[in-house]
């Protein structure tokens, strides 16, 4: 097994979190010290800007480089923090557009300049040869769950609220099965943010003193994404229509309406067999609303990924790291049943330019198996 920090920025943007791990790319082993760095308020607002103008920017854009720089020497700050000695990093880079129609998945961030800050060898580009491939290029985070999930009673389900929401399904045959669902906090984040000045819904206090619009939720229930067959993928923009159709509603009105989106779009997923249990990660776990909706919605135990001891704040760092070292054996990342390619597809990009030569002799052995 190799020494992993897998570094996420996720769409929510919050904050990098960074975790480490032990794996081979196929088991998890330990896990070691995680960490979060938030954004600077100032890093988000810009970052935010660059996300709603990102189906426009040029590849050069003096701004956009100057956000991926800024984000890139966070990511450092955030491998520095947890003081560990890693063979090697995962980065996932943050996302700024997602259309996968249009073979398209866009993370900024620079794996040279964070390559040569650390010393360590970086794995980064996780999604390109999905997309390359005919896939989605999302969720990738599935084959990360079988792996942690090994012990657990299937059929299972692992819901991730973050930005968007996605689902891993773990069939009891060890069928691997998963999509985004839907809008998971990104809209409810600005919808605070709009009306409070805090940029979520703190202990979902708002969205708790509001009551849902139902013909608004009916025309969010009516976009064309619930119609289409998994496996399937969003944008963080994806629903953004829905700013305007809760304009005439008051703040804790918007709130609770939104976070009925969140529920029913998981309640209403076609699932081609019941899981037994939900567990959730991501920011979304964190509402009171959101996990009594689902509880009430779905029926079964839903419970928080900590309910078997995972660590749900670090989840997704975890899994870039394990896929780095996937990546690194040419390990498949995306499956049929998960992105829609035709067969498993690997991925990743190695960087390894300023890094010194001892520092990429444990790749050779992980490559050798």
């Amino acid at each position: 097994m190799v020494r992993v920090i897998g570094l996420m920025s996720g769409t929510s943007l919050d904050g990098v979190d960074a975790a480490a791990i032990e794996t081979d790319g196929i088991m998890v082993g330990a896990a070691g010290p995680t960490t979060t760095v938030p954004f600077p308020p100032e890093l988000r607002a810009r970052t935010r800007a660059i996300l709603d103008r990102a189906a426009t920017l040029r590849v050069d854009d003096p701004e956009l480089l100057a956000v991926e720089h800024d984000l890139t020497c966070l990511h450092v700050a955030a491998v520095r923090a947890l003081d560990w000695p890693a063979d090697l990093i995962g980065f996932h880079g943050q996302t700024i557009l997602h259309r996968p129609e249009e073979h398209r998945s866009w993370q900024i961030g620079d794996a040279g300049l964070l390559a040569a800050e650390t010393g360590v060898p970086v794995v980064h580009d996780f999604r390109s040869a999905d997309l390359a491939a005919g896939g989605e290029g999302a969720p990738l985070v599935p084959v990360f769950h079988q792996a942690l999930a090994l012990g657990l009673e299937h059929p299972l389900a692992v819901l991730n609220i973050g930005g968007v929401a996605n689902v891993s399904l773990l069939g009891a045959s060890g069928e691997l099965l998963a999509c985004d669902v839907g809008p998971g906090n990104a809209l409810l984040d600005d919808w605070a943010m709009r009306h409070t000045g805090v940029p979520y819904d703190r202990d979902g206090a708002l969205a708790r003193a509001g009551r849902v619009d139902e013909a608004v939720l009916g025309d969010l229930m009516g976009d064309p994404f619930f119609r289409r067959p998994a496996p399937k993928s969003l944008d963080r923009l994806s629903f953004h229509r829905a700013m305007d159709l809760l304009a005439h509603l008051s703040p804790a009105d918007g709130a609770a309406t939104l976070a009925a989106f969140t529920v029913r779009a998981v309640a209403e997923l076609p699932l081609p067999f019941a899981p037994r249990r939900w567990l959730v990660c991501g920011g979304g776990r964190r509402n009171p609303v959101l996990m009594e909706g689902l509880r009430q919605a779905l029926g079964v135990v839903v419970e928080p990924v900590e309910a078997v001891g995972w660590n749900g704040d670090a989840l997704e760092a975890q899994c870039f790291g394990f896929l780095a070292a996937r990546a690194v054996r040419g390990l498949p990342l995306s499956f049929p049943g998960t992105t829609g390619v035709e067969r498993p597809v690997s991925g990743g990009r190695l960087e390894e330019r300023g890094v010194p030569a001892a520092a990429t002799r444990m790749l050779d052995l992980l490559r050798q198996g």
